[in-house]
């Protein structure tokens, strides 16, 4: 894209069903909210008049759709290491390190990973008319691991979908308090804002649809190793469903805090030694595969658990025989 921007022109050669707001959506790979933007800012003409976007394409028509060069970002680039997996034209993979917010919020206006993306990356060509990268998901400020972003509208509406329509598949390895019954467990349950308290997510009966697959890898004292994959994406959904069934993250302040003080006999120690180790939750996403967005070629990554957490998994194998 020019400076100056780009011109679609799009000739209908049969009448169609759908609005116009929806055809354009989906003929150009962007959101139907872009489109209303252009809409308002009169950048699209159906045989050069303003039209409706309930308006329906009618054979014959010539629509000219123009993109504007995209608005420069109004946050601020900052020279922030960044762990990039993999980077083409249409997107990146970052190795998320613990501590980062992904996007800029109340009280985190500056240090995100988008302000150093910003830096980072110089060929963003913008994502909903704003010079910025396209968050196809985030992860927690505390949790680690594999993330995709977008360069552009087309990439970013394309993986948006893949991850709507659960074609996205995303690993997690977590440690969690006590035993899990079962090897294999499907959880299916609603999440919503907790009623009781606003800043936290919870299982509630009128949620939305979630469900996490868990594989548990490995049993300890008091505790699981476990693998979370996730079908649904909701905010927290792991950490929410693990707490639901009574096995919530090690070292999760918001859904585990003091539950090590529920041991008794001889893991009480040992899950005291645990929580005092582990530095923050432990869930690090440790894969991601999906198709490209442009060549439909598979693309597979995998990250290994950071050294915080490879350091309190060391303990719990070797370390704790001390407190036998």
């Amino acid at each position: 894209m020019s400076d100056d921007g780009e011109i679609r022109i799009v000739e209908i050669d049969e009448d169609s069903p759908e609005r116009l707001d929806s055809f354009l959506a989906e003929r150009l790979s962007i959101s139907r909210s872009r489109v209303a933007q252009l809409l308002e800012a009169g950048e699209i003409t159906v045989n050069e008049k303003r039209p409706k976007k309930r308006d329906h394409p009618s054979k014959g028509d010539r629509i000219e759709v123009r993109f504007p060069a995209p608005a420069p970002s109004p946050l601020t680039p900052e020279a922030i290491d960044l762990n990039v997996v993999f980077e083409d034209e249409d997107l990146l993979v970052i190795d998320k390190r613990p501590g980062m917010v992904v996007h800029p919020a109340p009280g985190h206006r500056s240090g995100t990973m988008v302000n150093a993306l910003l830096h980072a990356v110089d060929d963003l060509s913008g994502i909903g008319g704003v010079l910025r990268p396209g968050i196809v998901h985030r992860l927690d400020k505390d949790t680690s691991g594999l993330l995709i972003v977008a360069k552009h509208d087309e990439a970013h509406r394309r993986l948006a979908d893949a991850l709507r329509e659960r074609k996205i598949r995303r690993r997690y390895l977590t440690l969690v308090w006590g035993r899990i019954a079962e090897d294999e467990l499907r959880i299916d349950r609603p999440i919503g804002r907790d009623p009781a308290h606003r800043k936290k997510m919870a299982v509630v009966d009128d949620g939305r649809s979630a469900v996490t697959h868990i594989r548990r890898l490995e049993r300890l004292r008091a505790a699981d190793l476990l693998t979370a994959e996730l079908e649904t994406g909701r905010t927290h959904q792991i950490r929410v469903h693990l707490r639901s069934i009574g096995h919530p993250v090690v070292g999760d302040a918001a859904y585990a805090d003091g539950w090590e003080r529920g041991f008794s006999g001889p893991e009480r120690p040992w899950a005291r030694e645990l929580a005092m180790r582990t530095p923050r939750q432990f869930l690090h996403s440790e894969m991601l595969r999906f198709d490209h967005p442009r060549t439909g070629v598979t693309q597979h990554f995998e990250s290994p658990l950071p050294e915080d957490l490879a350091d309190v998994l060391e303990w719990a194998h070797t370390g704790s025989s001390r407190l036998s």
